[in-house]
């Protein structure tokens, strides 16, 4: 009887325990991978919010009387700078969304913007108005990897707590873990532009 019950401990809790031991680490390191990268992501946001007063005012001094472009601007920048979704907030749907709805607000208004912008060719040749922009269209891109960095790095986490082992080490060993959300294409982001000759 005392050999089945050691070789019951051999083949089952010690593989077990094995596999407790190799992967108790998966968990705190891909969610702090995923904090990493979100705040990438804050980082490239605030960039992009920080360009705009200095936008604004440039495309102002030509374009005074596109009031409602510039307090839609404004209002948009200052929403999002309202809104703050740190990396222990990421599994709240809802938080999420918002942030998200937020950023694309601010995306539109800012796409707006660069109509207006269209209308006065003196505004396109002013060096101050151009090296906003390319500073603006940089911050768009850098915005983009960081968000693909992040849709990777919660995969990556979502993965590891919904398969195994994964799955049955953060149940014994991080039983708070939790799935994260990412971003979700908002429906105008989703909707194809309109392009009219």
């Amino acid at each position: 009887m005392k050999k089945i019950a050691m070789i019951l401990v051999l083949v089952i809790v010690l593989p077990l325990v094995y596999l407790i031991i190799t992967n108790y680490n998966n968990v705190p390191k891909l969610d702090e991978d995923v904090k990493e990268k979100w705040s990438q992501v804050q980082n490239q946001y605030k960039r992009r919010a920080d360009l705009i007063p200095n936008l604004v005012s440039t495309v102002k001094g030509y374009a005074a009387h596109e009031k409602d472009t510039f307090i839609e601007v404004t209002e948009a920048r200052s929403k999002v700078s309202q809104m703050n979704i740190n990396a222990d907030t990421l599994n709240n749907p809802a938080a999420m969304q918002q942030f998200t709805q937020a950023q694309a607000g601010l995306s539109g208004a800012l796409s707006k913007l660069m109509l207006v912008v269209e209308k006065y060719p003196d505004l396109k040749a002013n060096a101050n108005f151009m090296a906003l922009q390319s500073q603006l269209e940089g911050t768009e891109n850098r915005i983009t990897v960081a968000r693909k960095d992040f849709i990777a790095s919660v995969k990556k986490y979502n993965i590891e707590l919904r398969t195994m082992p994964g799955k049955l080490v953060a149940a014994i060993a991080h039983p708070s873990a939790s799935v994260k959300e990412t971003f979700k294409a908002t429906q105008a982001e989703q909707e194809a532009p309109k392009v009219q000759f």
